[in-house]
Parts: C-alpha cells; structure tokens; sequence
C-alpha cells in the first residue's frame, strides 16, 4: 500500500483530492497520513470528508478514518470506477452544513468518472463561489474546455450559486468516457476575445452590472470584442463574484474575484483585471491554477503533454510529489522561455 504524506509542500486538501483520484484510476489502496498537518484546522474538514465519501461510492472502497479531523486515511477500492446519477452534498458531511467548494469535489470525481465504461451525471450541492477555490465560472468556461485538449469529456454546469457561509449551492458535472491523449502547447496564441461572468446573490442588479461594466472598462485598450454577462441568482447566503476569461487562440485562461463587505463592485472588478493584466504581460500558455489542475489528467494520458506557466505553485508542487509517489508519471518543472516555467508529464504506463 502506498503511503503519500499529506502534509508535504503546501500541506493542504489537494494532496489528499489526487490521491483519492489516482487510487480510484489505478485500483490501488492507498493511505494518507498527517492530513492538513500545518494547518489552523488539521485533517478531514468537512469538504474533504465529503469527497472521500464520495469517491467512496464510486468505486465501493472500504476506507478507514473518514470522520471530520482525521489526520489519517486509508482508503482501497473495490471496484473500477462505475458510471451513473450520483447525487453528493458536502454540507450534510457537518452537522450545520458547511460551504465547501463544490467545484473541487467535481474536479476530483471527474477524472475517475472518466475512466468509467458509460457517462455520468452527478450533481453536488455546496459552495460554487467560495474562497480558496475554482468559482463554478472557471470550472466551466476554463478547466472542461482544457480538459478536453487532453481527451477528457466534462461539462460543468452551476444551477444555483453557494457562497460562504450557508452553501447550499448546487453544480451539476456531467462526465463521459474519455480517450485521453499528450497535449504540446506551441503557445497560447493571440487574444481573441474576453468573456465576463459577473454574479450576485442578495445583493441589488447593479452590483453585477458595475463589475461587468468595470471590467469592460479596463479592458477595452485590449482591442477585442468583451462579451459581459452579469445576473442575479438567489442563494442561501449573500455574495458576489466576477470571473474573467481571456480566449487564446490556443487556451484560455481564467481570474476570479471574490467580493468582500464594504468594498465596491468597481474594485472587486479591479483585482481580477489586475490579474489578467499580469498574466498577459507574460507568455504562458495557461493561468497558475489551471497548470496544475492539467498534471493529473495529463499523468493519465499517452504520450508527454508539455505546456508553460507563470510560475510554480503549491499546489502544482504538491500534485507532482503525489502522481510521482504513485509512479504514475514523472513531473519535469523547468524555467521556461519569457520566465515561464515549463511543465512536462510523462505517464509510466
């Protein structure tokens, strides 16, 4: 059985999700000990323990220590992964609920899913635009299209949004077999177009109008058609978020921005158009997150995928020690052209 340290590099929630993936793929046991160690909170917090669960069902595994605040898990599958209507709720994981990112638990099952032998449709109610995590926007307009370039068939869908504290939102993952495949980026290519997702829940139209409009605004001198949307969805909680989405020729490339009380729809617009002012100076082919939520999928794949980007994160690192520790691929970080880092998988097979 191998034993992968949760709390290495980073030491967060993201060793345990690829862990959980790559003993599901595999059919391999697996145990992961001092969970979350170094955080305020250490082990199973309620969104790790709902997705443990469900990646429980999915492939019938017997697993030990799944209770809030493990600092250990061992976790076997009994079976390939199998299709079907899953339906998963992360705040019944917590007595009070929990907000949770939703979007995480349908990129862990995902992968999984998609070595299954007929689609699935599997709804999870949680947090769709909450800290630390992908917004529901991203999920959508960034991570499925680029799943796609590597075989992958995902499609994510956010029906109701679920903000910090109550949740209660609910995202629908849609996953069919996949035939995965090496992607070797040749740059990103000019910038096409921008895309704008402006949302709001209990908050009055015009503050995710002002955020679309904001964004329009700044972006503009960037010569290209902006298509804007802002809307207002009801929610257990109040909140708001404005995702952008700059389309590449060759990838796309996503910036989130949370809004906070007190501070204006104009600024919460500002922070994500800062970032992707920062990201266009540079030459990468994908943002920061989505390189490393790509060296999972990747690392199941044929053949070396090799892409650029802006720097190495934690969780990029953290992914890397996991699917090496599993042999399932080695993990090049590399500088890169422009002060990039490159990134290339090899899967062992």
């Amino acid at each position: 059985m191998r034993t992968i340290d949760g709390s290495y590099g980073e030491g967060g929630g993201q060793i345990l999700r690829t862990a959980l993936a790559l003993a599901m793929v595999r059919g391999e046991p697996v145990r992961v000990v001092r969970i979350r160690a170094g955080r305020p909170n250490p082990g199973l917090a309620a969104q790790h323990l709902a997705t443990v669960l469900a990646c429980q069902r999915i492939v019938g595994a017997e697993v030990e220590g799944a209770r809030l605040g493990s600092l250990e898990l061992t976790f076997a599958p009994r079976r390939r992964p199998e299709a079907g209507t899953y339906r998963f709720d992360i705040g019944a994981a917590r007595k009070g609920g929990s907000a949770g990112a939703a979007t995480l638990l349908a990129q862990t099952v995902a992968i999984p899913l998609s070595f299954a032998e007929a689609p699935s449709l599997v709804e999870i109610r949680g947090g769709t635009h909450v800290p630390w995590s992908p917004t529901g926007d991203y999920v959508a307009q960034v991570w499925a299209p680029a799943l796609a370039r590597l075989g992958y068939r995902a499609t994510v869908r956010a029906l109701r949004p679920g903000w910090y504290p109550a949740g209660g939102g609910r995202l629908v993952l849609e996953v069919g077999p996949a035939r995965p495949r090496a992607w070797h980026s040749r740059g990103r290519g000019p910038l096409r177009r921008v895309s704008v997702f402006a949302l709001a829940s209990r908050l009055p139209e015009h503050v995710p109008q002002r955020m679309a409009d904001q964004v329009r605004r700044r972006l503009a001198p960037l010569g290209v058609p902006i298509e804007a949307s802002s809307a207002v969805s009801d929610a257990s909680s109040a909140g708001a978020a404005v995702t952008v989405v700059l389309r590449f020729e060759h990838t796309s490339a996503g910036f989130s921005t949370l809004g906070e009380r007190g501070l204006p729809s104009e600024r919460v617009a500002d922070r994500a158009c800062d970032e992707a002012a920062a990201f266009l100076e540079g030459i990468a082919d994908v943002d920061e997150h989505l390189a490393d939520q790509l060296v999972l999928p990747a690392a199941l794949g044929e053949g070396e995928t090799r892409f650029t980007a802006p720097r190495v994160t934690g969780h990029l690192e953290a992914n890397a020690y996991v699917i090496e520790a599993f042999g399932a691929a080695e993990v090049s970080l590399a500088p890169g052209p422009g002060g990039t880092v490159e990134v290339r998988i090899r899967p062992k097979g």
